[in-house]
C-alpha cells in the first residue's frame, strides 16, 4: 500500500506575504497616527511634515544602498537581518519618549520595511516558478495593509489606547515572520530562468529596468498626488464629506486588480499598456462630473487601473533582472520614492494655484508620459525577441 507523502506547509511564502503586509500596514498606520503623534510631541504642521519626510527619505535611501548588497549576501540572510532591525526599531519607538528617539526609530524602520519589501518581492520572483501570480498576490498584501491599518489605528485611538500600539503590533507580526524565514523545509534555490533572450548571461537588462522605473516614478507620483488630495477635492469642489469613502474604495479596488494581474501575468506588457491608457481618461472623467456617487464609482475604476501598474512592472522586472533581482527591484523602488515626493509636491502647488479639478487634469496629462514609455518598452521587448 502506497504511503502518501505529507505536504509541508509553505511557511516561507507565508512569511514573505506577511512582510509585504507589514510594509503597507506601517505606511497606512503611520499616516493615520501622524496627527496624534504631532499632538504628543507638540509639533506644528510643518514639523509633522518633516517627521513624515524622515521615513520617506529612509525608504528611498534603502534600495539605493542595499539592492546589490542583498544580491551579494543572499536574500535569506538580508531578510532575516532586516526583520531583526525592524523589531529593534519598533521596540525603540515603543520605549522611547523623546522626539529624537522617535525620529531615529522611524528612520531605521523605514530602511528595514523598504528593504524587506523589495528583497521579499525579488525572492518571490526568484524561487517560485509561478512567480507571476504570486507577485500579483503579494503586491495586493501591501494594499490590504494600507486599508486595514488606518481603520485599526482609528479604532484604538478612539478607545484612548496609546498610539504606540501600532509599532508593538508590527513588532509582534515581524516575530511571526521569522518562523517562515527560518523554516528548515524552505527551499531558497533560484528557480527562475536567468538566461533569457535579453539576458543571455543572466545580467541586468538596463534599458528595460530603467523604462520600468520611469513608469513607476510617474505612476507613484500620480498615485500620491491623487490619494493625498482626493479628500480635499471632495470637500472643496463637490461640497461632500465622502472623500474618505472614495479613497477607501480607490485602495480596495487595487486588491482584486493585483490578483487579476497575477493571474494573467503572461500578458504583462498588454496589461501595462491598458492600465496606462485607462488611468488618465478615468481621472479626467472624474473632473467632468459633480455627482458624488459617480465620482466614487469612477474612483474605484481608477483604483483598479492603478492597481495593475506595480505587479506588471515587477513581473517584467523579474524577467529582465537575471541574477540581480534585488538590484532591479531596488532601482524600481527608489524611483517610486522619488515619484511620490515629486507628485505630491506638484499636485499641492497646482491645486493651490489652479484648483483641484484642473490640477487633477494636469496630473492626468502628465501620466501620458507613461503611455509613451510603455509603448517604447513593448517595442524594445518585441525587438529583442525578433533578434533572438
Amino acid at each position: 500500500m502506497l504511503k502518501h507523502k505529507k505536504r509541508v506547509p509553505d511557511l516561507l511564502c507565508l512569511a514573505l506575504f506577511i512582510l509585504i503586509f507589514i510594509n503597507g500596514f506601517e505606511s497606512g498606520g503611520y499616516q493615520a497616527s501622524l496627527h496624534t503623534i504631532g499632538k504628543v510631541y507638540d509639533l506644528s504642521i510643518t514639523s509633522m511634515g518633516l517627521f513624515a519626510t524622515v521615513e520617506l527619505f529612509s525608504t528611498m535611501l534603502a534600495p539605493i544602498i542595499l539592492g546589490s548588497w542583498a544580491d551579494h549576501v543572499g536574500k535569506k540572510k538580508s531578510l532575516i537581518l532586516m526583520v531583526y532591525l525592524q523589531i529593534l526599531s519598533c521596540a525603540f519607538i515603543g520605549i522611547g519618549t523623546s522626539q529624537i528617539a522617535f525620529l531615529i526609530g522611524i528612520f531605521i524602520l523605514g530602511i528595514s520595511t523598504s528593504t524587506t519589501q523589495f528583497v521579499g518581492i525579488a525572492a518571490v520572483g526568484d524561487i517560485y516558478k509561478d512567480s507571476g501570480f504570486k507577485i500579483g498576490a503579494i503586491t495586493s498584501m501591501y494594499a490590504l495593509g494600507s486599508v486595514v491599518a488606518p481603520l485599526m489605528v482609528g479604532a484604538y485611538l478612539k478607545a484612548n489606547i496609546d498610539w504606540r500600539l501600532m509599532f508593538w503590533l508590527i513588532l509582534g507580526i515581524s516575530l511571526l515572520s521569522l518562523i517562515g524565514l527560518n523554516d528548515k523545509h524552505a527551499d531558497w534555490t533560484m528557480k527562475k530562468e536567468v538566461e533569457h533572450s535579453l539576458t543571455p548571461q543572466g545580467e541586468l537588462v538596463i534599458p528595460a529596468i530603467m523604462m520600468l522605473s520611469l513608469i513607476m516614478l510617474v505612476y507613484v507620483g500620480f498615485e500620491n498626488g491623487f490619494a493625498f488630495f482626493v479628500n480635499s477635492y471632495f470637500i472643496d469642489e463637490l461640497k461632500s464629506d465622502s472623500g474618505e469613502l472614495a479613497l477607501s474604495v480607490y485602495w480596495m479596488m487595487m486588491i482584486p486588480s493585483r490578483l487579476v494581474s497575477g493571474k494573467f501575468s503572461r500578458h504583462a506588457i498588454r496589461n501595462l499598456l491598458a492600465a496606462t491608457v485607462a488611468i488618465p481618461f478615468l481621472t479626467i472623467a472624474m473632473t467632468f462630473t459633480s455627482d458624488v456617487w459617480l465620482e466614487i464609482v469612477l474612483g474605484g475604476a481608477l483604483g483598479f487601473a492603478c492597481g495593475a501598474i506595480y505587479p506588471n512592472c515587477l513581473t517584467l522586472a523579474m524577467k529582465y533582472s537575471g541574477r540581480f533581482s534585488a538590484t532591479a527591484v531596488g532601482i524600481i523602488t527608489t524611483a517610486t520614492g522619488i515619484g511620490g515626493v515629486i507628485g505630491t509636491g506638484l499636485m499641492g502647488i497646482m491645486a493651490d494655484h489652479l484648483g483641484y479639478s484642473m490640477a487633477m487634469v494636469l496630473l492626468a496629462i502628465l501620466f501620458m508620459v507613461d503611455i509613451l514609455i510603455a509603448i517604447g518598452l513593448k517595442l524594445f521587448v518585441d525587438h529583442g525577441r525578433k533578434a533572438a
